[in-house]
């Protein structure tokens, strides 16, 4: 294997040093990976063979459907149940746990679908798949004449009912790989035939509009590889199969380089307790490759352990978009400490690897989405800023954090390192609170604004998880005030210190949710 970077940035994704390992070997052409957040194992289809296979750290790799009606890409649901594309069925389905089969689309308008292929959820639950004719072909399905004459893209929306047609029919000559966006405001899905990816912008209710070409030309008469599977990392980079392995391009559609396989890559997926290995189903073999970057936040990994978890979360842990309401008119939103020495490269506290979790929690913008959200709900934004005069007169040394603060002549008034992180800078009709511990309590007016608004639910975010986020969230519960805690709203120095606050501490004195199911729940 070998690692081709185009641009500087590349390195920010994956480390020059990283190996490719083989997980299982010997297959027939393995397609589908999927890892299951809470019980770390992955699922993956040997499609030809018509078998689906499991692996673990412990038992390796075992056998654990057949026949599994050539089953090729899956995907779970925010329950966990199972969902795949059958290619001798025609069928999109929903496995769950105790094996019960659901098929939620085999027919449009009447007539039998082609072969969906491969799928992807958004957040409200509805389901999209794409249904190229590939499973109608002998080895990778059953040979039978097509009924439809196209090959479309489809959602399945969240009561169910027939799939809708979401893209024109003439779109793609064979769809294959979708994915989101980190914020769902945009979905690609690639071409295999055309070798090309574009990009739809996804209005509320689910549709699509403005279809564009976002890469074109992944293709090669040297290297084998065609645009298969696709998936977006959190920091809305979109790694795609391709000659010679997979391509990574950034937001723009800037090919940023490549992962070079010794064979022909039909998918991936993102997995492991950390989140950070990429495993790559690749005719034969399965291999992994540590990178230094994960998963865009799928529903299925929010409610069972999240992007970034060392260990699943309880299963009862995080609110349902079902279970949580908010009434506008009584929240806040605190943003706390998302300021330049915080969790900026270059900043004083850079070295703690602050900046890295900020973006593996790709917190900036969930917060600036969530931000948006409440601002149009006209809910209040308070922004809690630590402040230090130059010399940090009154601070108290009596801690190592603030013995660490004046040391690092951080977050000094009037100094970049004191300054908003670009995007969450305070918009007007903003509260700025300024402190000097780590509570937004702690001698602050925080308070009085409270009572002046006359609220009473607290969304709390900010960095420093385990610190300034979890001691406001103790002292507001203390207070009498309701805690909603957006966990990926949050960061801290890595993702060991922020689950441990998530997964323990804050469970007894506030409610831990997701960015998404607050703005559902406003």
């Amino acid at each position: 294997m070998a690692l081709y970077a185009r641009a500087s940035g590349f390195w920010d994704l994956v480390d020059a040093s990283a190996e490719l390992k083989t997980l299982g070997a010997g297959f027939t052409f393995t397609e589908g990976p999927i890892w299951h957040p809470a019980e770390h194992f992955l699922l993956f289809s040997d499609m030809p063979g018509d078998v689906r296979r499991r692996w673990d750290a412990q038992a390796g790799v075992q056998e654990v459907k057949r026949p599994s009606n050539k089953c090729n890409g899956m995907t779970y649901d925010i329950d966990l149940n199972l969902i795949v594309c059958e290619h001798s069925t025609s069928s999109l389905i929903r496995e769950r746990p105790d094996g019960t089969r659901e098929v939620l689309a085999s027919h449009f308008e009447g007539q039998e679908l082609n072969s969906p292929n491969d799928t992807c959820v958004r957040s409200d639950g509805s389901i999209y798949f794409t249904d190229p004719w590939y499973g109608r072909m002998p080895g990778f399905g059953v040979e039978r004449p097509r009924q439809l004459g196209w090959q479309g893209v489809f959602r399945v929306r969240p009561g169910g009912g027939d799939p809708q047609l979401v893209v024109g029919q003439s779109d793609f000559e064979m769809p294959n790989g979708l994915c989101f966006s980190p914020d769902e405001s945009l979905l690609y899905i690639n071409d295999t035939e055309r070798a090309s990816i574009k990009v739809y912008d996804v209005a509320a209710d689910g549709s699509l509009s403005g279809g564009r070409i976002f890469a074109q030309g992944l293709k090669s008469e040297t290297e084998a590889g065609v645009p298969d599977g696709m998936k977006c990392d959190e920091r809305g980079n979109i790694w795609v199969t391709a000659p010679g392995g997979v391509w990574v391009f950034d937001p723009a559609g800037i090919h940023l380089g490549t992962v070079k396989v010794p064979e022909l890559v039909a998918n991936l997926s993102w997995g492991g307790p950390d989140w950070r290995t990429l495993f790559l189903a690749s005719s034969t073999s399965v291999y992994t490759l540590q990178t230094r970057v994960g998963p865009r936040r799928e529903p299925y990994m929010m409610g069972h352990g999240g992007a970034g978890a060392s260990q699943p979360a309880p299963s009862d842990s995080l609110q349902t978009a079902s279970d949580l309401y908010l009434e506008p008119d009584r929240c806040v939103m605190i943003i706390q400490d998302m300021q330049n020495d915080v969790i900026m490269d270059g900043g004083a506290f850079a070295s703690s690897g602050a900046p890295d979790h900020a973006r593996q929690q790709n917190v900036i913008e969930n917060s600036k989405r969530l931000a948006a959200t409440c601002r149009a709900k006209g809910v209040p934004i308070i922004h809690v800023w630590f402040i230090v005069e130059p010399g940090a007169p009154g601070i108290t040394l009596n801690a190592p954090l603030f013995t660490g603060l004046k040391e690092a002549n951080g977050l000094v008034r009037g100094s970049w390192g004191a300054a908003p992180v670009p995007g969450l800078e305070p918009q007007p009709g903003d509260y700025i609170v300024e402190k000097m511990r780590m509570s937004a309590w702690e001698g602050t007016r925080l308070e009085t604004i409270l009572k002046g608004e006359g609220r009473d639910t607290i969304i709390n975010t900010g960095a420093w998880t385990n610190m300034s986020v979890e001691h406001t969230a103790r002292t507001g519960a203390d207070k009498g005030y309701v805690i909603i805690m957006p966990e990926d709203c949050c960061s801290t120095m890595s993702a060991e210190w922020h689950n441990a606050s998530v997964n323990y501490a804050c469970q007894n004195v506030a409610t831990v949710t997701t960015s998404d199911e607050v703005i559902r729940a406003l």
